[in-house]
């Protein structure tokens, strides 16, 4: 099969990006083939604007001022092969429990089994940042060898000072990467953001 086109920092590929499918089981999901990166982050961190800011398209993945509101695993394509995968957001308490159960299994279900997954985009709100959540995600990609990209939202929230600390105690703590600092709101990392794809994109067609 011919390798997928892959984006570069200048391709217009990613305000082209289309909604493909949504999934509640395994069964629904596209065929593991091609690259994904997957966003995976707290109900209220920003995944779905991060995906709407990196790709220039409002409403592409839909938002809400109620945490939780993703309930599947959305699957997005910018060309053939190449895929953005919003995850439902976890830790949001006023979930049912059974619903989070589900959920759960259908995330671990997908990290665990998805041959495509070049890398996860964990996306944490700048001002409360590696909470025991995403914790547990960082342990799970370091097991799996799974490369991570902190993205820190929300970062018009802070000064320029405090946000740059903030990343820095971030990055610290990881000892590995460099988070970049977000704001779907200003457009702030947009770029940064998408260099760092660019080369997952690269990496993961196998040059």
């Amino acid at each position: 099969m011919p390798a997928p086109k892959r984006p570069t920092p200048a391709s217009p590929a990613y305000p082209r990006t289309t909604f493909l499918t949504g999934a509640v089981a395994p069964r629904q999901f596209p065929p593991d083939s091609g690259i994904e990166v997957a966003f995976a982050g707290r109900s209220n961190a920003g995944k779905s604007s991060a995906i709407n800011a990196l790709c220039n398209r409002k409403g592409l993945a839909r938002t809400s001022k109620t945490p939780g509101r993703t309930q599947m695993i959305n699957f997005f394509e910018l060309d053939p092969g190449l895929r953005l995968v919003d995850l439902p957001g976890y830790g949001y308490a006023k979930v049912p429990e059974a619903q989070r159960r589900q959920w759960r299994r259908l995330v671990e279900s997908y990290l665990s089994g998805r041959g495509s997954l070049a890398g996860v985009v964990l996306v944490m709100d700048i001002r409360h940042p590696l909470t025991p959540f995403d914790q547990q995600l960082i342990d799970w990609c370091r097991c799996r060898e799974t490369p991570i990209l902190p993205l820190l939202t929300k970062a018009d929230k802070l000064s320029h000072g405090v946000a740059v600390q903030a990343s820095r105690q971030v990055a610290k703590a990881l000892g590995e990467g460099s988070p970049v600092c977000f704001s779907a709101l200003r457009h702030t990392g947009v770029e940064a953001l998408r260099a760092a794809l660019d080369a997952w994109w690269s990496h993961g067609d196998g040059d």
